[in-house]
């Protein structure tokens, strides 16, 4: 599906991302692991492209509405996050998944997403 965005960095970004997705798709056993990076927040989903449905999602601001996270860095509150879902997927039965960086550069927040993830036992 092609959007029409006016902010060329915007359109950058989904360009990259529609490249990734022709590539790579979860299942059930593998599910994706799609981030999404806003200003503020980080979001983080395990979605299993088959059925269409999303299993699992974390973010830091549902980690800030229930108090877990107060202030901090966004890198390290991101790492948090990906600690947070990582758990959360293993309570699940989820151990291994395909990573989708969403057309986002390997770095920073998203670098630090995946290694949260990594450090709770999630393999990629």
């Amino acid at each position: 599906m092609r959007r029409k965005v006016r902010n060329k960095k915007v359109a950058g970004r989904l360009r990259r991302h529609r490249s990734v997705r022709r590539r790579i798709s979860g299942g059930a056993d593998n599910p994706r692991l799609c981030v999404f990076r806003s200003l503020r927040e980080i979001y983080g989903s395990l979605i299993d492209d088959e059925t269409g449905q999303t299993l699992l999602t974390e973010s830091t601001l549902s980690l800030r509405k229930s108090g877990l996270i107060m202030k901090g860095d966004k890198k390290d509150v991101s790492a948090i996050a990906g600690e947070s879902l990582g758990k959360k997927a293993l309570e699940k039965g989820i151990s291994s998944v395909v990573f989708d960086r969403a057309g986002y550069k390997y770095h920073g927040r998203v670098k630090a997403f995946s290694d949260g993830a990594r450090k709770a036992g999630l393999k990629f």
